[in-house]
């Protein structure tokens, strides 16, 4: 095999992470696995093939006895084992980088997946400033002259890097004349640019691993670490992952995610909005039984959604892993000091569900929410690290509890569709314009709130839902009609250039995707090919 960079691929940084040394680590990463990726993404599109059919879901009969066992995984290192706050956001530019690491989190996500935008140079810069961060050395100067560098007064988060999931292709890195994994790639590269001084500080290696569909996924991750660890010849269970349960058929295999990487993993995280889209793309054809209403109308306390929450810390607990909680979309605005007093109280109460509900941590998507978060689970967990011995014995869900979806409540409207077309059209200009995460009407928007916004009017279009505000049957004609009011809104907002550049084709993409008789299973993948 050979491993090549597509030509003009420069970008700043190439020559101190494309090492011939590093290309060769991400090389062998494919030779070795590439193979198990593509059967699993075919596998993935079976099965949805036979849910279309009139298959559902189910916990598997083949593996009851692993649900039934006692086992546990092993207890989270130290810097795993206290995680009451964690702040997630990309790793490029090194301003936000520089920003995270200093406020005050236990932990910092640093985001390679849905909040960044994976331009070539992204992806680049993300390893170098990874690396640098690892060294302690991480600084950025602003073109102004305003000086950004990481705080030695206080402890700094401690890294957990997400890379991408294991569906999305690199095209800047070619092997043997095809496109690697965005995942084998993102792994590879701050795997081996940062690995040994990580375990060096007692700060890693550690992964967030995305939108895996099952166990066999978790068993390619864990067949993953185990070379990568064997080839730089670190200590087995050196790597510790957290899984995020973000789709509905990994809802089903909680215990056998956590089995597969049992000697690498330390937690599970709630990933509601990724979990909310996966349930529309699996179910979007099943019948009206499972149309998701508007995504303002669907609460935590929706009966679908905590049954999910409530079998992953039962899960969690039951093995000794941590349960993670999920991001509230919510963001402050400083110039705008009400706005900012609301996302304060529903962050507030967000995490005060999940800190009684028995979860060891949380996210939050601003350095100002930190202090929200840790203030409330500070008050259930007090000097403990975490509340592995809330084991929750009398939680006992069904697989038709998860699947309940029409006891959400809520109703689908065109001031909901209107949201979503928005949405879904300035989030995509946004992404290609290089910036992953974007908040729009005080809300964090990243991929997996832009493809539930395109992936509900798809549903809604498909089964020609009537809308509660107007009465007016969801159509092609009405969607085209609303979509280019909302549209000329954006025009209206940016200047000509930046419109001409990413707002028109971005509007051409999600029209697309929202009108198409097939369903395209993720936004990123043709935006991908709009992006340097």
């Amino acid at each position: 095999m050979s491993i090549e960079i597509a030509r003009d691929s420069e970008v700043p940084g190439g020559e101190e992470i494309l090492t011939a040394e590093a290309l060769a680590f991400v090389e062998e990463l494919h030779l070795r696995f590439d193979s198990r990726r593509r059967q699993l993404l075919d596998a993935r599109a079976e099965r949805r093939e036979r849910i279309a059919h009139g298959e559902t879901l189910d916990f598997l009969p083949e593996t009851a006895e692993t649900r039934a066992a006692h086992w546990l995984v092993p207890p989270p290192p130290p810097a795993l084992a206290d995680r009451r706050v964690e702040i997630t956001g990309p790793a490029s530019p090194a301003k936000m980088a520089i920003n995270a690491l200093n406020s005050g989190a236990r932990v910092w996500l640093a985001d390679l997946e849905d909040a960044s935008s994976p331009t070539w140079a992204n992806v680049v810069a993300s390893v170098r400033n990874l690396r640098d961060a690892a060294s302690g050395t991480l600084a950025y100067t602003s073109p102004e002259g305003k000086a950004y560098a990481l705080r030695d007064d206080i402890r700094r988060p401690t890294v957990v890097t997400r890379p991408r999931g294991w569906h999305l292709p690199e095209k800047h890195v070619l092997i043997d004349g095809e496109r690697g994994s965005g995942s084998l790639v993102d792994f590879g590269l701050h795997f081996f640019h940062t690995a040994r001084q990580l375990l060096d500080n007692g700060d890693g290696p550690f992964y967030y691993l995305p939108k895996l569909e099952g166990r066999l996924e978790a068993r390619l991750w864990n067949d993953v670490f185990v070379y990568a660890q064997e080839a730089l010849d670190l200590p087995l269970g050196t790597i510790r992952a957290t899984v995020l349960i973000e789709t509905i058929p990994a809802a089903f295999e909680m215990d056998e995610i956590l089995w597969e990487l049992r000697e690498h993993v330390s937690g599970l995280n709630a990933g509601r909005w990724d979990y909310l889209f996966s349930i529309i793309k699996v179910f979007r054809d099943a019948g009206p039984e499972f149309i998701v209403p508007d995504r303002a109308d669907v609460q935590m306390t929706a009966p679908f959604m905590r049954a999910y929450t409530e079998l992953l810390v039962q899960t969690c607990h039951r093995r000794g892993a941590v349960a993670m909680g999920g991001m509230a979309a919510f963001v402050p605005n400083r110039a705008d000091p009400e706005a900012t007093a609301v996302a304060f109280e529903k962050v507030r109460a967000d995490k005060t569900r999940e800190a009684n509900d028995g979860f060891d941590g949380s996210w939050v998507a601003h350095p100002d929410l930190v202090p929200v978060c840790r203030e409330v689970f500070d008050s259930v967990l007090g000097d403990r690290p975490n509340q592995l011995d809330r084991q929750r014995p009398e939680v006992d869900v069904s697989a038709a509890e998860l699947l309940d979806v029409a006891s959400t409540g809520g109703a689908v409207t065109e001031a909901g569709l209107r949201t979503n077309l928005s949405v879904g059209v300035a989030y995509t200009a946004a992404w290609l314009a290089g910036s992953g995460a974007v908040a729009l009407h005080s809300l964090m928007e990243d991929a997996a709130t832009a493809e539930i916004s395109r992936s509900q009017v798809w549903q809604h279009l498909r089964h020609g839902v009537v809308l509660a505000d107007t009465r007016r049957t969801m159509t092609p004609e009405l969607v085209r009609e609303v979509f280019d009011e909302e549209v000329a809104k954006l025009r209206a907002e940016t200047t000509p250039e930046r419109f001409a550049a990413y707002t028109e084709p971005a509007a051409r993409l999600v029209a697309e995707l929202c009108l198409a008789d097939e369903y395209v299973d993720f936004l990123t993948l043709p935006a991908y090919e709009l992006l340097e």
